[in-house]
């Protein structure tokens, strides 16, 4: 291993400041004096920032990290009771599903996951479920004055508290050089207000984790966590594509196969002897997913309620988006074609960019483009993002107008929810398709300003700090492939012209 290869994440560091690299935080710091000088104490110090302090970059994100989750817990705590009247879960901006499926999944009666009762999540989240609600149970059942749910749901926090800290301790080690990156994470609205609707900050963690390893160039513990992650939540899988395109042109496959064929065996591993023994159940997860209906606040949702503007929804009376609402499997068919159109447009712009693009920017295109096509699109699956668009671009501008954007479609997402349980709408149906619309469009502009980047390399913020590409390990400093150079050389060169 090259010591070029290692110094992204091992090397000696000159810590980048946001405000003199990124431009609306530089914008900013004139409120308080400009940005930090050249010669302040500590301001470039090599090997530790702030050498003799404690509160450094790494111990003041990883606290802020820690402070917004206890937020986010004084937020939810309304409804840690479980005992939930007259809406107050939606009233107070409070709902979980960890609350509500210890009760729907059976839990609280000693139901164990896919034996005795079918889970709607991939097999590691129904582990997990399990593994923290049984216990629990066990202990209630001997003690009547403890309330389950609130205990249920405060050690799902802690853990899923703890995994969050991990993911962002992950990003500050593969960004020692921009520790004040990961702040993104830390200050996020989107963390303080769904990190625990649900278990996706489980799969988050593994899938940082496995990132952290690929960066590290261990392919096997890499594969293991990423396909750990996805069978906990799909979207983990998506890393695997920009992995095959990447090791195709750099002609560095051996630690690609590796990764991929580890992270495959680890999935039917693990789903295997559930998918055997309790099928029936286990195949749940796939069947919700084929036969549900448009969720709330999807592109398909949006263009429905556009059909609505023109047409009456009736038979003979429909706009494209009111049919395909009645005809899921087409629906299913068509949502799934424009998500492998998109993976294939990733690759190929993988493959021809003018440099090499960054392993971070695909998978957040990869995950950001399924997000956009997919007919489901939950409040919290805007934490999918979070950590892909931390290390694929790092740049406060963008990511706060993204960040508004969620505020408002979680607000808009409650009333919308009090409106359907009161059967009384709180505000008109275009507050809500326009908060969603916002969303989208945020996510749309964030994946084309990092597709700029990777046709505009010069204009990549990570690579104005690091050499290469620090989340690539086996690609991190590789050349193009001979077959790449080849193919450009041969473009490039001008027609010889025919002779008479």
């Amino acid at each position: 291993m090259s010591a070029q290869s290692t110094a992204g994440i091992d090397g000696p560091e000159k810590v980048d400041h946001p405000s003199r690299s990124d431009g609306f935080v530089r914008g900013l710091s004139e409120a308080i004096g400009g940005p930090i000088g050249e010669h302040a104490v500590g301001a470039d110090r090599r090997g530790s920032q702030w050498r003799g302090r404690f509160w450094t970059a790494t111990r003041i994100v990883l606290a802020l990290t820690c402070l917004t989750l206890a937020l986010h817990w004084v937020q939810k705590s309304p409804c840690q009771t479980g005992a939930w009247q007259n809406n107050s879960q939606y009233t107070r901006f409070c709902y979980t599903d960890v609350l509500a499926l210890y009760f729907a999944e059976g839990l609280n009666e000693g139901k164990v996951p896919y034996r005795d009762h079918p889970v709607e999540y991939p097999v590691v989240t129904g582990f997990f479920m399990g593994a923290l609600g049984l216990p629990v149970h066990d202990i209630g059942v001997d003690r009547p004055e403890i309330n389950q749910a609130r205990w249920f749901y405060n050690l799902n926090a802690l853990v899923l508290g703890a995994l969050a800290v991990a993911t962002v301790a992950m990003i500050l080690a593969l960004r020692r050089r921009r520790p004040w990156d990961a702040a993104l994470f830390a200050l996020s609205p989107a963390l303080l207000l769904t990190a625990t609707v649900n278990w996706d900050l489980l799969a988050i963690g593994l899938a940082a984790i496995g990132l952290y390893a690929w960066a590290k160039r261990r392919p096997v513990v890499a594969g293991v966590l990423l396909g750990l992650a996805t069978a906990a939540k799909l979207w983990p899988l998506f890393v695997l594509w920009p992995l095959a395109v990447l090791a195709l042109r750099t002609n560095r496959f051996r630690a690609p196969l590796v990764t991929m064929a580890t992270a495959v065996g680890t999935i039917v591993a693990v789903n295997l002897p559930i998918a055997i023994l309790y099928s029936e159940n286990w195949r749940r997860f796939f069947d919700l997913n084929s036969e549900r209906a448009i969720d709330w606040g999807t592109l398909w949702y949006i263009g429905r309620y556009l059909d609505g503007k023109w047409n009456t929804g009736a038979p003979g009376d429909q706009g494209p988006f009111q049919w395909l609402s009645e005809h899921i499997p087409t629906l299913n068919t068509l949502s799934y074609a424009l998500i492998v159109l998109a993976f294939l447009g990733i690759g190929a712009l993988a493959l021809f960019a003018p440099r090499r693009p960054r392993l971070a920017a695909l998978v957040f295109l990869m995950v950001a483009a399924f997000l956009i096509f997919s007919k489901v699109w939950s409040q919290q699956f805007t934490l999918w993002l979070l950590p892909l668009v931390v290390l694929a671009r790092p740049r406060w501008g963008a990511f706060l107008a993204w960040q508004f954007a969620e505020v408002g479609y979680f607000l808009a997402f409650y009333g919308e929810l009090l409106g359907a349980a009161t059967n009384k709408p709180v505000f008109p149906e275009g507050v809500f398709v326009l908060a969603a619309s916002l969303r989208l469009i945020t996510v749309a502009v964030l994946c084309g300003l990092i597709v700029r980047d990777i046709l505009r390399p010069e204009k990549d913020p990570v690579r104005a700090t690091y050499a290469d590409d620090p989340d690539g390990g086996v690609f991190d400093g590789a050349r193009d492939a001979g077959w790449l150079r080849g193919l450009r050389s041969s473009l490039s060169e001008p027609p010889v012209p025919a002779r008479s």
